[in-house]
């Protein structure tokens, strides 16, 4: 297959080879694109080319000016065929099995040209027209993030300070009603003041709650943490914000006055955490109110201005019926990991970043029993659990001096006196692993943690190596006999190709022959292809094999689960 490209004045480029296999193209005119095309009209990375050798999808990747498949603007994956125009800027692309020349029925097509609206001064960025894949509240992202409109925001944004007396207002002072209202009373009387530069496209409770999210909240970062579906908020530098939505990520338009402004909405996040950033601390991790997990990297680590990232976590605290409605898992396998949670099986979750270890965590933590003591201990505190005997507990980083660092190993250390029934470590990323795997071994059964791997053989192989960490020269039969005797069951959770988060995989540890550790599969999830919106088909597998467990809560008749959802069904 080819793709033939028809320039916006008619002429012909060369063709782009697909091959004969199923791969991805990138449509761009960055670097390194794998459909290049050459024009200031299309984003970096335009739109996405993917399938094949039957099926062809095309997506748009969040980009300015949008993209067309027929006529129609696309706003998800869609199929298309040989011969049908794909329209990026004036550009036409056509799937072509000849690399000579287009079908004929691949002319280019005319479209009715669309109103743009006009735009003052001249130099303002185009309107963004991914109204679709952007929050809602990012709709006139054009509108509130011109260069005009910025400089008039930064202008009332300074004159309103300057009439309090403030410089920038830290979190701790807006936290006071009295405060807020002051800054309310001071922006009102600001923008009578300045009614006659008003700009007369954009609504006044608009312009309104832009400003009072500069003074009193997180600049452009509010409108996306009130998006219910924004799932993580991804800052590049001052002037490039993407979000991540329904596993796909966007490009939203806002942006900040300059890295300075930039910083100091991350100094407003951490500074009522008793955190810092600055230059000779230039990396903080923190949370928000919400629960929300915040990453900040700030010059000089940062080259093009600082960095923040944020995982956003539901308002609404989801259940398994959540996760089997999201199809991450079904009914069948949601009863056999509450079994497990209920037999106080030691339960290792897996997965890479962003899989949905954490709230996979939250929701099996959900099945332990109300009567028994749990500890939690996290790095920053993301699970939400509802048990009357919880004791919550979250490490420290080091002060400015560079002293009263609490980590992980040690919070787990100082757990096993506090008589807990069960211990849940959010996740063990190094030498804490070493005493979470004791806890498991000396009476703390039913434990829960998670790692980073991309299979359970491989989180095997990492608590290995995050044991080593520990600084004590173990041999590794060692190492790897008290994984095998300590971890019960490992779940491998799985971010797809088309953005959905599944449980791809359970296996339980039978033990240790020799130097390997011994496993066997529960559960499989087997991918059967894509359907017509480049979404994973798929259905979940029973391997035969029956975890150990199942057998000793039957033998003492106290077994909930239908013993057929072992059965293999096909």
């Amino acid at each position: 297959m080819w793709i033939l490209i028809i320039a916006p004045d008619g002429s012909s480029g060369p063709p782009v080879d697909l091959g004969h296999d199923a791969g991805e193209w990138i449509v761009g005119r960055q670097a390194g694109c794998g459909i290049f095309l050459d024009s200031p009209k299309v984003s970096r990375k335009h739109a996405r080319i993917f399938g094949g050798p039957e099926a062809w999808f095309v997506s748009d990747a969040g980009s300015t000016g949008g993209t067309r498949l027929n006529g129609v603007k696309v706003t998800e994956p869609a199929a298309f065929s040989p011969g049908d125009p794909i329209e990026i800027a004036g550009f036409t692309i056509i799937l072509s099995e000849n690399a000579s020349r287009a079908p004929e029925a691949a002319k280019p097509v005319k479209f009715p040209a669309r109103e743009v609206p006009k735009v003052s001064p001249p130099e303002a960025p185009k309107p963004l027209e991914a109204a679709e894949p952007v929050p809602d509240e990012f709709k006139d992202a054009n509108l509130l993030y011109t260069a005009e409109l910025m400089a008039l925001k930064k202008r009332i944004h300074e004159y309103v300070l300057g009439k309090l007396n403030l410089t920038e207002v830290s979190m701790q002072e807006l936290a006071r009603e009295e405060m807020h209202a002051k800054l309310e009373d001071a922006l009102d009387l600001t923008l009578r003041e300045l009614r006659h530069e008003l700009p007369r496209g954009i609504a006044s409770d608009q312009l309104h709650q832009a400003l009072m999210d500069e003074l009193a909240g997180y600049g452009p970062l509010s409108p996306l943490l009130r998006a219910e579906d924004v799932d993580e908020i991804m800052v590049n530098g001052p002037d490039l914000i993407f979000v991540e939505r329904k596993g796909r990520i966007y490009e939203t338009g806002a942006k900040f006055f300059n890295n300075r402004h930039l910083i100091s909405i991350i100094q407003r996040i951490v500074e009522p955490l008793g955190r810092h950033v600055d230059d000779a601390s230039p990396m903080v991790d923190a949370r928000l109110p919400d629960g929300s997990r915040v990453n900040a990297v700030i010059p000089p680590l940062a080259l093009d201005g600082a960095s923040v990232t944020i995982r956003k976590f539901a308002k609404k605290k989801l259940t398994s019926d959540d996760l089997i409605r999201f199809g991450s898992m079904t009914r069948e396998i949601a009863l056999f990991l509450e079994e497990a949670v209920r037999a106080s099986q030691n339960i290792l979750i897996s997965g890479g970043t962003g899989s949905g270890k954490t709230t996979l965590l939250n929701v099996i933590s959900q099945y332990i029993p109300e009567g028994e003591r749990i500890v939690t201990i996290e790095d920053s505190a993301e699970l939400k659990l509802t048990h009357r005997n919880l004791v919550r507990l979250e490490g420290r980083p080091a002060n400015i001096e560079g002293k009263g660092r609490i980590s992980i190993r040690d919070l787990v250390i100082n757990a096993l006196r506090m008589r807990p029934d069960r211990i849940i470590v959010g996740e063990c990323r190094g030498a804490e692993a070493l005493d979470m795997l004791q806890a498991m071994n000396t009476g703390h059964d039913g434990s829960l943690t998670t790692c980073h791997a991309n299979t359970p053989r491989d989180a095997v192989g990492r608590l290995e190596n995050m044991v080593m960490m520990a600084g004590y020269d173990l041999p590794v039969s060692a190492i790897r006999e008290q994984i095998a005797s300590a971890l019960n069951l490992i779940v491998q959770q799985t971010r797809l190709s088309d953005g959905s988060r599944k449980i791809v995989q359970i296996s339980e540890i039978t033990g240790r022959e020799k130097d390997i550790v011994l496993m066997q599969d529960i559960f499989n999830f087997v991918q059967t292809g894509l359907d017509g919106k480049g979404r994973i088909q798929g259905y979940y597998a029973a391997t035969g094999n029956i975890p150990s467990f199942v057998d000793k809560l039957k033998a003492k008749g106290d077994l909930r689960l239908d013993i057929s959802v072992f059965v293999p069904k096909n």
